[in-house]
C-alpha cells in the first residue's frame, strides 16, 4: 500500500501527476490524490466514519471520478481547451500573473448554491476572488494562472454538480431560451396533472363505492407520476447535489415534502389508507414551479439590460488590408487592424479614428441621446453606431480588453459584492433550512399521539409553508434591478457597497476642472476691433488652428476654417500663417502685435488676440465652460440637506467665481492631492460620510480615501479604476437620481426581508397548529416569493429628475 500511496492516487489508483497538491490526511498519514474530486470523496468517506472502506477493499475503482463526468463533459481534456490563449483572448483579462474571467453557471436554484460554489473555489490554491451573481448566474473568477489553470477551476465547479462555460451574450441568450422552454414544459405537465388529479380527487372526498374509489386512487397515482418524475425533477437533482456536498438548501425540504407526500399516498392507495394527497403533491409542485418561473422571467429581464451591451457588437467587419476591403468575422479582428466604418453600421471594436468625420450614437453605453461628433484622433467604442459619414479607424482593443467588456465586468462586480444587509439575509437563509427540518420533526412528534397520518401531513404543511424561497430572493433581485436601471440612466456602479453607502452620504466634494466644468477650453466671446467681420476672424483662426495639437485648437474645431499657407506654431506664443499676401497671427498680444495690449474686459478666461500684418483685428476669450447640469445638482444636494464643497488645484480666482456662480459656500483653491485628502479625512473624523466626484490623476488619492467616489466620463483611466461608480453620459444630475434610487433600494430590501421573515414567523405556528393543509401551504409559499420579486422589479423603472 505504501508504494501506491507514493506513486498513485490513494483513492482510485491513477497517477498523481501533480505531486502532493491534492494530498489529504487519512489515519494520520498524508495520502496523495490525483484530483480534487478524489480528495473530496476521500474526505467525505473519512468524515462519515467509513474509513475502514480503504482497509477492506480488494480492488481499486475502475475509473477515477474525473472520468465519471456527465454527458456534456466526457473527459477532463474537454476543459483544457479553455487554457489556450486563443480561447482565453475572448473572455479572460490578464493583469500580470493574475487572470480574470466571467463564466456562466448552469444548475443554480437558490442563494445557497452560490455560497457553495464561491466557498469551494476559494479553497483552491491560486484563487484570489470568486463571486457569483445570483440574478444573472454569472461568476467572476480571479486567479493566479501560474498556480492554477482555468480548466482545473472549471472542473471543480463541475464536481459540485454545476456546469460552467465562458460568458457569451449569444450563448447566454440561447441558454435563457432553453431554460424558459424547459420551465414551460415542466409547468405545463404539473398544471395539467394538477387539474386532472383534482377532478379525480373530488369524488373520492365526497364519497363513493369502494371499488370505484380504488380505481380513482390508482388513476390519480398514475397521473401524478409524470408530475413527480418530470416536473419535480429539478428539486430532486438539486437536493441530491446539496446532500452530496453536505450543504442544506431550500431544495432539501421541498424535495422531502414532495417525496414523503407521494410515497405516503402510494402506501394509502395499496393499503386502503384513510387519505391520499396526490392532488396536494401536484398542486405543491405546480405552485413551486410557478413561483420559480416568475422569478426566472424577472431574472432574465434584468440580465438582458447588461447582456444587450454585448449584443451591440456586429458579427462581421470590413478590414482594409493592402488597400483592399475584406469581410471578416468580428472574432478575427486584431489590435492595429484598419477597419472601414460605413454610415448606419455598428463599430466592431475600440479604436481611434484615422480618416473622415461623422457623428457616433453612444446612447447604449452612455445614456446620451445626442450623437457625438468624431474626427481624426478621437476615440470610438465598440458597440456604438456610426451615424452620418464613412470613416476609417485603427483598432486599439478587442475581446475582454475592450471597453464594452470592461463595463460588463464592472457591472458584474457591483452586483456580486453584497451589502451588509444582504450578507445577513444569506446567513439567515442558510441556517433557516436546518431550523425548518428540526421544527417539522418536532411538530410531527407532537401530533403523533393523535394519529400517524395526521401528524405526517401537519409536519408536511410546516415543511412546505416555511421554505425560505422569498428570503433567498429578497436582496439579489433588488440590487440587480437598481444597478441595471442606474446604468441605463448613465451611472455605472462598479462596487457593491455603493447603493448602501449612498444612503448615508452627508457631504459631496467636487473637483473643479473636468468635473463641474467640461475640462476643455471653449469659445466664450469674440470682439472685433477693426473692419473685418467676426465670422471672417473666426474662420481665419480656425484655419490657423486646424492642424495644431494645442488644446486651444479644440475650441475652434466646430468652425469651418479658411485655407492658409506657411502655417507655423510658435510654442508659448501663438500661431501664424499667410493668406493672400497677408500675415495673420493669433496668440498673446505681444506675439500678435509686437507689444502688450490690454483686453477689452476683466471677464474670466484667457484673452487672445488676432492680428493681420501686426494690426489688431479681434479679441477672443476662451474659458472652461461650466456643465449645464452642475447648478441643478448643487441645488438638489442642498435641498436634501447635504453639504457641498469645492476642492480645486487651480490657484486662480476662477474657482471662487465658479463656487459663487453655483452657490457653493465651502471652496478651497490651490489644493494639492495631499491637501484634498487631508480635508476629506477631517470631515470624516467629524462623523461625515463623504462622496468625492473627480476626474484627474491628481484626484486618485482622495477618490480612494472617500467613503464613496465617482469619476466623470472624461476621467483618466486611473481615476475610473479607483472610483466606486462612473458617470457615463456627463449629466451630473444623475447623482440625484442615484441618491433617490439608493434610498428606494434600501427600503425595498428591508420590505422584502421583513415580509419574508414575517410571513414565515406567522405561517409557522398556524401550520404547526394543523390549520393549513399542504395545498394551501404550497400556494402561500409561492405567493410569498412572487411578491418579493414583483416588489424588487419596481426598481427597474427608469425616471428622470
Amino acid at each position: 500500500m505504501s508504494t501506491v500511496a507514493l506513486q498513485a492516487c490513494f483513492h482510485c489508483g491513477e497517477s498523481t501527476n501533480e505531486g502532493q497538491r491534492w494530498a489529504t490526511e487519512i489515519d494520520g498519514q498524508i495520502q496523495p490524490m490525483c484530483c480534487p474530486g478524489c480528495k473530496a470523496i476521500a474526505e467525505t468517506i473519512v468524515a462519515s466514519g467509513l474509513k475502514d472502506y480503504y482497509k477492506h477493499r480488494t480492488d481499486l475503482p475502475e475509473l477515477s471520478p474525473a472520468e465519471f463526468d456527465n454527458q456534456d463533459l466526457t473527459a477532463r481534456d474537454t476543459l483544457k481547451i479553455y487554457d489556450s490563449d486563443a480561447m482565453q483572448r475572448h473572455f479572460v483579462v490578464a493583469d500580470g500573473q493574475q487572470h480574470e474571467a466571467t463564466l456562466i453557471i448552469d444548475g443554480i436554484s437558490c442563494a445557497a448554491c452560490g455560497w457553495l460554489i464561491e466557498h469551494r473555489l476559494k479553497q483552491l490554491d491560486g484563487v484570489v476572488q470568486a463571486n457569483l451573481n445570483l440574478s444573472t448566474h454569472r461568476l467572476t473568477l480571479r486567479w493566479d494562472n501560474q498556480v492554477q489553470p482555468l480548466s482545473s477551476l472549471m472542473e471543480a465547479i463541475v464536481r459540485l454538480g454545476y456546469k460552467a462555460a465562458p460568458f457569451s451574450a449569444t450563448e447566454q441568450e440561447a441558454q435563457r431560451n432553453r431554460e424558459s422552454r424547459q420551465a414551460i414544459r415542466r409547468l405545463a405537465v404539473a398544471g395539467i396533472g394538477m387539474m386532472q388529479v383534482m377532478m379525480i380527487s373530488v369524488p373520492i372526498y365526497v364519497g363513493m363505492e369502494l371499488q370505484y374509489e380504488n380505481f380513482m386512487r390508482f388513476a390519480a397515482m398514475l397521473l401524478t407520476f409524470p408530475v413527480v418524475l418530470f416536473s419535480a425533477k429539478p428539486f430532486f437533482d438539486a437536493a441530491i447535489r446539496d446532500l452530496k456536498t453536505r450543504h442544506l438548501t431550500m431544495d432539501v425540504p421541498v424535495s422531502l415534502a414532495i417525496l414523503l407526500a407521494f410515497t405516503a399516498s402510494i402506501w394509502s392507495t395499496f393499503n386502503q389508507g384513510m387519505e391520499i394527497y396526490f392532488d396536494s403533491v401536484c398542486m405543491f409542485t405546480f405552485f413551486l414551479l410557478l413561483g420559480r418561473f416568475f422569478e426566472m422571467r424577472a431574472r432574465h429581464r434584468m440580465g438582458k439590460a447588461g447582456n444587450n451591451l454585448m449584443t451591440l457588437l456586429p458579427t462581421i467587419a470590413l478590414r482594409i488590408q493592402n488597400g483592399q476591403e475584406e469581410i471578416i468575422s468580428t472574432s478575427e479582428i486584431e489590435p492595429n487592424d484598419v477597419l472601414q466604418l460605413k454610415p448606419g453600421q455598428a463599430i466592431p471594436a475600440d479604436g481611434v479614428v484615422l480618416t473622415g468625420r461623422s457623428s457616433v450614437d453612444e446612447a447604449a453605453l452612455t445614456g446620451e441621446y445626442l450623437p457625438v461628433s468624431k474626427q481624426p484622433g478621437d476615440d470610438v467604442i465598440g458597440g456604438t453606431f456610426n451615424v452620418e459619414s464613412p470613416m476609417t479607424m485603427r483598432v486599439t482593443a478587442t475581446g475582454a480588453k475592450a471597453q464594452l467588456s470592461t463595463i460588463m465586468r464592472l457591472m458584474d462586480r457591483a452586483q456580486q459584492d453584497k451589502p451588509a444587509i444582504a450578507l445577513i439575509a444569506d446567513k439567515v437563509a442558510s441556517y433557516f433550512v436546518l431550523a425548518v427540518l428540526i421544527v417539522s420533526a418536532a411538530v410531527a412528534g407532537y401530533w403523533w399521539p393523535q394519529g400517524a397520518e395526521h401528524a405526517f401531513f401537519v409536519a408536511l404543511s410546516v415543511l412546505v409553508v416555511t421554505c425560505p424561497c422569498a428570503l433567498s430572493l429578497a436582496t439579489p433581485t433588488a440590487l440587480t434591478a437598481a444597478t441595471a436601471s442606474l446604468r441605463e440612466d448613465g451611472l455605472l456602479i462598479s462596487k457593491g457597497h455603493v447603493l448602501e453607502t449612498m444612503t448615508k452620504i452627508s457631504r459631496v466634494v467636487f473637483d473643479k476642472t473636468g468635473t463641474l466644468t467640461l475640462g476643455r477650453l471653449t469659445l466664450e466671446q469674440c470682439q472685433t476691433v477693426a473692419d473685418h467681420s467676426e465670422d471672417l476672424c473666426l474662420q481665419v483662426i480656425a484655419g490657423l488652428e486646424r492642424y495644431s495639437p494645442h488644446p486651444i485648437a479644440h475650441a475652434f474645431q466646430h468652425i469651418e476654417g479658411l485655407a492658409l499657407e506657411d502655417v507655423e506654431q510658435r510654442p508659448g506664443e501663438g500661431i501664424l500663417g499667410r493668406r493672400q499676401q497677408h500675415e495673420w497671427r493669433f496668440g498673446h498680444s505681444q506675439f500678435a502685435c509686437g507689444q502688450p495690449l490690454t483686453p477689452p474686459s476683466q471677464a474670466t478666461g484667457q484673452w487672445l488676440l488676432l492680428s493681420c500684418d501686426l494690426q489688431p483685428q479681434a479679441w477672443v476669450r476662451l474659458d472652461d465652460s461650466v456643465r449645464k447640469s452642475s447648478k441643478p445638482l448643487v441645488d438638489g444636494l442642498k435641498a436634501r440637506g447635504i453639504e457641498v464643497a469645492l476642492l480645486t488645484g487651480d490657484p486662480s480666482p476662477s474657482g471662487m467665481k465658479l463656487a459663487q456662480q453655483l452657490g457653493i459656500d465651502d471652496v478651497r483653491i490651490g489644493q494639492s492631492p495631499e491637501d484634498k485628502l487631508t480635508s476629506v479625512r477631517a470631515w470624516q473624523q467629524q462623523g461625515e460620510r463623504v462622496l468625492m466626484v473627480g476626474d484627474g490623476i491628481n484626484d486618485v488619492p482622495v477618490l480612494a480615501g472617500a467613503d464613496l467616489s465617482l469619476a466623470v466620463n472624461e476621467a483618466s483611466d486611473l481615476a475610473k479604476t479607483n472610483a466606486d461608480c462612473i458617470l457615463t453620459n456627463g449629466h451630473l444630475d444623475v447623482i440625484l437620481q442615484a441618491l433617490n434610487r439608493a434610498q428606494k433600494t434600501r427600503s425595498i430590501i428591508r420590505q422584502n426581508i421583513g415580509w419574508a421573515l414575517g410571513y414565515n414567523l406567522v405561517a409557522l405556528p398556524v401550520a404547526a397548529a394543523g390549520l393549513v393543509p399542504p395545498w394551501a401551504a404550497a400556494i402561500g409559499m409561492s405567493l410569498s416569493s412572487l411578491l418579493v420579486v414583483t416588489n424588487a422589479m419596481r426598481l427597474a423603472r427608469r425616471s428622470r429628475g
